[in-house]
């Protein structure tokens, strides 16, 4: 994937999210299989992507749009793919129903342990029914061994995406979004889950009957029971750290035990990153941005937006302290502090948000 930097204009490959020269959010520019630009030492040449072939079982999984899953799924298109999944909408020949459906790549399908986690992944996420989480209603597999999820289909818009085009949020609007996610994350964490990849790319805003969006969490798939799990144990045992670098948190980058306060600072930095277009660490990679939350602190919010009401900087900082015990004990606590120190906002109705 080609992303560009709206500031320098330097085009970038790979999953880096912010340009590595002046810390803007990066925008997707497409067209990532053919040509791009890189940098190369300040200045742009051009390269040009060598696509690897892939064998007939990738393609199956890759190019499913217009055929039938397992006799029941239609495939309509394709909306996106990652390293471990590919996934489309398609509707529901029994019931007519718009669907999401997440399809395991082949290569990892034939993984046990990834398999193993896709499983535990929808038996999570099925008990997630809260009107801020998407929840996972099937895990199925075909007869030629492609295993997928199906969820709902979210018309709506990534907040990334939100992020890349209107800038800076308003007060008013962001805390409308944090609050409500506060609350999907809330009752997450009631039922012993949390999950450990919060960032814009896993929030959807969707617009709702009357007027207004809906905040609602994607992907729990990083979620991860919070109890000791000897299954978990074979999961982790390669010593890989799962989640997105930008927003880890200082003990899940440390690969130590996490809960869930590691959502909350997860959610601290994506609202930081609402209301200013930064992130609270600097770093010209995401590693040094690790590294920086491991030793540093964040940089105060109101440095890049000096118009941010002093007592609502003081409450949100308070989700990026780097010792988990001086942060909020539960999302619900993160929202009421957000609530109370925001001058701006219907309080009242900001509070029936978080149930």
């Amino acid at each position: 994937m080609s992303r560009r930097c709206p500031r320098c204009k330097n085009v970038y490959e790979g999953d880096a999210r912010f340009c590595p020269k002046d810390g803007s959010p990066l925008v997707d520019v497409g067209d990532s299989g053919r040509r791009s630009a890189v940098s190369t030492g300040g200045e742009k040449t051009v390269a040009r992507n060598v696509v690897p072939r892939q064998s007939p079982v990738v393609d199956r999984a890759a190019s499913l749009a217009n055929q039938v899953l397992d006799h029941r799924y239609r495939i309509e298109r394709k909306l996106g793919e990652g390293g471990m999944s590919y996934v489309y909408e398609a509707t529901d020949m029994h019931s007519g129903r718009s669907l999401a459906v997440k399809v395991l790549s082949p290569k990892l399908s034939r993984d046990r342990n990834s398999v193993e986690r896709l499983r535990r992944e929808a038996g999570l996420a099925m008990r997630l029914d809260h009107p801020n989480v998407c929840r996972i209603l099937r895990l199925g597999e075909t007869e030629d061994g492609l295993i997928y999820l199906v969820m709902p289909y979210l018309r709506g818009e990534l907040l990334s995406d939100r992020e890349a085009v209107t800038g800076a949020m308003s007060v008013a609007m962001g805390m409308e979004f944090i609050i409500q996610i506060c609350s999907g994350l809330d009752f997450a964490h009631q039922q012993n889950i949390i999950h450990r990849d919060l960032k814009p790319e896993n929030v959807m805003l969707v617009p709702r009957d009357g007027g207004g969006e809906i905040a609602v969490i994607m992907d729990f798939g990083l979620a991860k029971q919070n109890r000791a799990d000897p299954s978990m144990a074979k999961l982790t045992a390669t010593g890989i750290i799962l989640g997105t670098p930008e927003f880890m948190s200082p003990e899940q980058i440390r690969g130590k035990n996490i809960d869930a306060r590691s959502d909350i600072y997860g959610l601290g930095i994506m609202a930081y990153e609402m209301f200013t277009t930064r992130l609270p660490f600097e770093g010209r990679t995401p590693q040094e941005m690790m590294i920086a939350r491991l030793r540093g602190k964040p940089t105060p919010l109101r440095l890049y937006r000096s118009d941010f009401p002093p007592k609502l900087e003081v409450a949100l900082m308070k989700s990026l302290a780097s010792d988990a015990d001086d942060r909020y004990d539960t999302a619900r606590d993160f929202g009421l502090a957000l609530i109370d120190a925001a001058d701006d906002v219907d309080a009242a109705r900001m509070r029936q948000l978080l149930g």
